[in-house]
């Protein structure tokens, strides 16, 4: 199970110094965080957050707007997604030092009493123009530097093609802008498929690492090795879910600042090259969860909470 596919059920049912290293190292990975004049960057530079408004099952519409989540979070950089890709979501997010933008490529569709569902087209046409239209727009928006592909595995299988596609419409991205980076989701739960992953590793400059089930944080560590052996030379960023999509619940205050520190512990010793935040659409109605990150990355990152 992942989030497409839980929100696809209920739709259908009726409704930092290691952390800098590992990505400046890694071929593709994350732009090197380093703060001008040579400083080394703190916890927050190295975050990011899920931008764009989504439909959750009982969470109402957010207040927050585009781009306003990373400034709850103090952060800079911004996964966006939910929306089309073009200049009037661009120009929100130009002052953030990254944005990479969704190519999955998430979108609305009305059901025929007029109630609306987020769903994902992803075939590979869908997702090469998309990358494509990302790609350009980055020639426009310096700060736009990744494309980003939700729910890989699910959605190939959905979409029914494989590595050897996928290969060609990351290079159809790259040759419309070649420092273009192709982020993508891998779930745990989905680490075991190796034969998959070992021939999608070529054509992937980030890893996202998302644990579905709250239960399994206390895992992480070992989630994160296992991701490694598979994506040896690959940044891997950290998802941090507020929502526990499984349970119809928030995640647990107590587990969100356990996965936080070992987040920063993961980081220092050069496991992991970031993490992300999922998501602003949220934040309103799981502020204990959000103030509990916010006020970690914080104190990582030696800023006082305003």
């Amino acid at each position: 199970m992942n989030r497409r596919g839980f929100l696809h059920v209920l739709t259908q049912g009726g409704a930092a110094v290691g952390l800098a290293g590992a990505a400046r190292d890694a071929p593709g990975g994350p732009t090197d965080a380093r703060r001008p004049g040579g400083d080394k960057p703190t916890f927050g530079d190295l975050g990011w957050v899920w931008e764009g408004q989504g439909i959750d099952p009982q969470v109402p519409p957010s207040i927050y707007g585009l781009g306003q989540g990373a400034r709850y979070f103090g952060l800079s950089r911004v996964n966006f997604l939910f929306h089309p890709n073009d200049v009037h979501a661009l120009r929100l997010l130009r002052d953030y030092d990254e944005v990479v933008c969704d190519v999955s490529k998430w979108g609305w569709e009305w059901s025929a009493d007029g109630r609306p569902a987020c769903k994902a087209r992803s075939d590979p046409a869908t997702v090469r123009a998309e990358g494509e239209n990302v790609a350009r727009l980055a020639r426009q928006f310096p700060n736009v530097t990744g494309a980003y592909c939700d729910d890989l595995l699910g959605l190939m299988k959905q979409f029914k093609y494989g590595p050897k596609e996928f290969a060609g419409v990351r290079a159809a991205i790259r040759t419309a802008n070649p420092a273009i980076k192709l982020w993508t989701v891998v779930y745990t739960h989905e680490l075991e498929q190796a034969g998959f992953w070992t021939e999608m590793r070529p054509h992937v400059d980030v890893v996202t690492l998302w644990i579905w089930d709250s239960d399994n944080l206390v895992h992480m560590p070992r989630h994160v090795d296992q991701c490694r052996r598979l994506f040896p030379d690959t940044p891997i960023v950290m998802g941090v879910y507020l929502r526990d999509y499984g349970k119809v619940a928030p995640v647990p205050v107590d587990r969100v600042k356990r996965q936080m520190e070992g987040i920063a512990q993961l980081v220092g010793n050069g496991k992991l090259a970031g993490y992300s935040i999922l998501a602003a659409v949220l934040i309103d109605g799981h502020r204990p969860q959000a103030d509990a990150v916010r006020d970690f990355i914080a104190a990582q990152s030696g800023k006082a909470r305003t």
